[in-house]
């Protein structure tokens, strides 16, 4: 007998198809046994479609009904039937019909699962992941993957009608360590030297730009050794973009249409275009970090000048150290707020440095406070101006080193925006982040450290204060932000290699140090290279946010646990000594 061949997919037939001949191939999704009638849920990953084995369509296929269990794979012949109007499905898209089952073919059996694949509780991350291939056949998970390949379609699409080149750069490269750790790969034909995986592909894209292709792209996987948490990844993708000739506008123009396609098509939501633009020094006084959630205010305000003429004597040692005082206003929060839930806001404040979180509840005459002895009735009138506080409203101050205030008064702004419901269900506020600091001072290594990276660009403007004032040189760097987290990030690049080795000597990477490590980029650089630069957009994260989910692994088919382990495979995993023998390793 002739193999029974797909004719129709599971989630394809609707009402118009009644009296068709069918064949579904498929998985077992739920089974009823009520006697005589067997139904069947028939799933594949474009859907379900119910099938009733009925004894009067023979013995043979009959039992082969009654002996199908959850996840056997088979191949179902029948004819598409009208559901009884009281019997028919309105939650899945196939649920006027049915197909009543003529011949049937069990394909593969599938022993007893360690996890129900149609239960509303999920079963543990870790058994999930060890049976990863069982968890990938929920829909809600090919619901997320799918959504990824369309995000990618998008994209492909976007850039191609924006004359993009995708360009695909090597996975074997050198080492250049400056940031994250790299992931090594020893040589077994140069013994003792080794490839590293690439963290991103910046120095191929900027070295196409000399080359001349003016606009490339690429989805790119990427690779850091680094400390993992719920929204990172040893391996991820980028979208990862460059072009010759241009300006940070240039670069902006050209990301805001496409995050407006993509969320208009793949979510329905409409983004305004521009997107606000919100300087580094404004997002740190105002939000504490460089990555704000915009989808509500609880805005941080400068009281330090306040502060000083105040007999509080915490504020008053903070200033005369050179910290800062400064506070934000929770309207209604002084009835919201016991004092175990300002304890609570408290410890928040404490794990991020804090010494401690001083609290106002505004009267309609006066402060309830226990600091509200050391404000004069002058200054308690400033700080309801400052703040805009009404009766009821509840202040919060944090008073330290800056980075300790910003840090903390962060923390405690988005515990607000959660335990307060300020962020509403499909609610998107994006943002550029602009004119960063170009470097930062690393304590631990006494040195100056780049931001971003050594190849961005300094300031036209704050060029000549380079090696007299570094850390008063901004860069041309910018960040997008969506909700709350860095979704991508860029800048225009430095192009000329004697301002590229000026950054170097900063960084503590001389002359020769740079030509070892860097010098096929700083030949580049003196071969007419453009003005360039560009941006990489995090794609599982897109995922993510997109889908509306935590948790980064469900975006990915494969991922990795938080201590870089795949759960599936058992990698990483010891090797055979002979490979290592082959790679000249012990």
């Amino acid at each position: 007998m002739q193999k029974l061949r797909r004719t129709h997919t599971c989630g394809e037939l609707r009402q118009s198809d009644v009296g068709k001949e069918v064949v579904l191939c498929g998985w077992v999704h739920t089974y009823r046994d009520h006697g005589g009638l067997v139904f069947v849920d028939l799933r594949d990953r474009y859907g379900m479609t119910q099938i009733v084995f009925d004894p009067e369509c023979g013995k043979e296929v009959h039992e082969i009904g009654r002996s199908l269990r959850s996840e056997y794979v088979v191949a179902v012949q029948g004819e598409v039937v009208a559901r009884p109007a009281d019997k028919r499905n309105p939650k899945i898209a196939t649920g006027d019909i049915e197909v009543r089952a003529l011949r049937a073919e069990i394909l593969n059996t599938a022993d007893p699962l360690p996890f129900d694949l149609t239960s509303s509780d999920l079963a543990g991350e870790e058994i999930r992941l060890q049976y990863r291939y069982l968890d990938l056949r929920r829909p809600a998970m090919q619901q997320i993957l799918i959504l990824r390949h369309r995000l990618n379609h998008l994209i492909r699409n976007y850039f191609d009608q924006h004359h993009f080149i995708e360009v695909e750069t090597p996975m074997l490269g050198r080492s250049t360590p400056e940031g994250a750790r790299d992931y090594l790969v020893p040589s077994r034909i140069h013994i003792g030297s080794w490839y590293a995986l690439p963290q991103s592909p910046q120095l191929y894209k900027q070295i196409l730009m000399v080359a001349g292709f003016d606009r490339y792209y690429q989805i790119a996987r990427c690779l850091r050794d680094e400390d993992l948490r719920a929204n990172r990844q040893p391996e991820f993708t980028q979208l990862d973009m460059e072009m010759s000739f241009v300006e940070r506008e240039d670069i902006f123009e050209i990301i805001e249409g496409m995050t407006a396609l993509v969320f208009k098509e793949l979510i329905q939501v409409e983004i305004p275009l521009p997107l606000p633009r919100i300087k580094y020094a404004d997002a740190m006084l105002r939000y504490g970090n460089d990555k704000p959630d915009l989808r509500f205010g609880l805005e941080i305000q400068e009281v330090s000048d306040l502060a000083g003429e105040t007999e509080f004597r915490v504020f008053r040692s903070v200033l005369e150290s050179g910290g800062k005082v400064r506070g934000l206003c929770v309207p209604g929060g002084a009835d919201k707020f016991s004092r175990k839930g300002l304890d609570e806001l408290e410890e928040i404040a404490k794990r991020f440095g804090a010494k401690g979180l001083a609290w106002i509840k505004v009267e309609a005459e006066r402060f309830n406070s226990p600091i509200e002895k050391f404000l004069p009735g002058p200054i308690q009138a400033r700080l309801r101006e400052r703040f805009g506080a009404k009766p009821g409203d509840l202040l919060l101050f944090v008073a330290d080193k800056e980075e300790t205030v910003c840090a903390a008064l962060s923390a405690v702004r988005n515990h607000l925006g959660e335990v307060l419901n300020l962020c509403k269900p499909g609610d998107y506020k994006l943002a550029w982040i602009i004119d960063f600091p170009l470097l930062q001072w690393d304590t631990e290594e006494n040195r100056w450290v780049a931001n971003h990276h050594p190849f961005t660009s300094p300031m036209d403007e704050d060029m000549d204060r380079l090696e007299s004032d570094p850390g008063s040189v901004r860069a041309k760097a910018y960040d997008l932000v969506i909700n709350g987290d860095e979704c991508g990030g860029g800048s225009i690049r430095i192009h000329r290699p004697d301002v590229q080795q000026r950054v170097f000597n900063l960084l503590g990477i001389g002359p020769e140090q740079a030509r070892k490590r860097f010098g096929f980029l700083l030949d580049a650089l003196r071969f007419g290279a453009p003005p360039h630069g560009g941006i990489a957009l995090g794609l599982d994260r897109w995922v993510m946010m997109l889908a509306g989910l935590n948790n980064i692994r469900d975006c990915i088919a494969f991922p990795k646990t938080q201590r870089a382990t795949d759960l599936m495979t058992g990698a990483p995993a010891p090797v055979d000594p002979k490979q290592l023998k082959e790679l000249g390793l012990k």
